[in-house]
């Protein structure tokens, strides 16, 4: 069993930045592949972004919608993942969900699919 806990969401200015984080506890993340997904009122939850574990090469995916402006990063010896968003957008307003798979899935983008998630942290981003 993992618990995954978000940090760092706010209220921002569109065009501004905010760093995410979602700290791990209980035992180690080093082999799940870890993600973002976001949900705004009324809105399906989204996927943000992924990355697969070490053992897979680390590799990153991203929605379209993000691409290029969101990076997505592993801190394995601290159990804790990142996302880093520039250039924000009103549009990226939405609760931002952590999450973890431990079964190696394929389909990265599709939320049902995903073991484990945290609380979620809120992002506001304002005109």
């Amino acid at each position: 069993q993992v618990r995954l806990v978000e940090s760092g969401g706010r209220l921002v200015q569109a065009g501004g930045s905010l760093r995410l984080s979602c700290a791990a506890s209980g035992r180690t993340i080093e082999n799940d592949n870890m993600g973002w997904f976001r949900q705004a009122p009324g809105k399906e939850r989204e996927f943000v972004a992924a990355i697969t574990r070490p053992r897979s090469g680390g590799t990153t995916k991203y929605a379209d919608s993000v691409k290029g402006r969101f990076t997505i990063s592993r801190d394995n010896p601290k159990n804790t993942v990142f996302l880093q968003m520039n250039n924000l957008r009103p549009e990226d307003t939405a609760v931002y969900y952590c999450a973890a798979d431990s079964a190696h899935i394929v389909n990265l983008e599709t939320a049902r699919l995903w073991d484990y998630w945290g609380q979620g942290t809120q992002v506001t981003v304002s005109p």
